[in-house]
């Protein structure tokens, strides 16, 4: 079974409030911004340049790849709040 397929049998009850934090000014000096690639649910946007990098949290993995792959520590990461976040069920 492909990777997307096992995504496709998750569940993504999700609050109103992101788990997800980016620290904008430490983000925006960062020479890579790798979060753009890194991220499996492709959550990270750049509209231009010089925006800050947007962030849709409503399809998060909970993998943790953008905290891990950040090279200026510019996000933080915590679990959504109970009953919130992803469901894996077998498929």
């Amino acid at each position: 079974m492909k990777v997307e397929e096992k995504v496709a049998l998750c569940a993504i009850r999700q609050h109103q409030d992101s788990h997800i934090e980016i620290d904008q000014a430490c983000c925006s000096r960062c020479p890579t911004r790798i979060c753009l690639r890194a991220c499996p649910a492709g959550l990270y946007s750049l509209s231009d340049e010089s925006a800050p990098i947007k962030l849709d949290h409503s399809g998060c993995l909970e993998c943790g790849t953008c905290m891990i792959v950040c090279p200026l520590s510019a996000v933080s990461w915590n679990y959504p709040a109970p009953g919130f976040g992803i469901h894996y069920r077998h498929g």
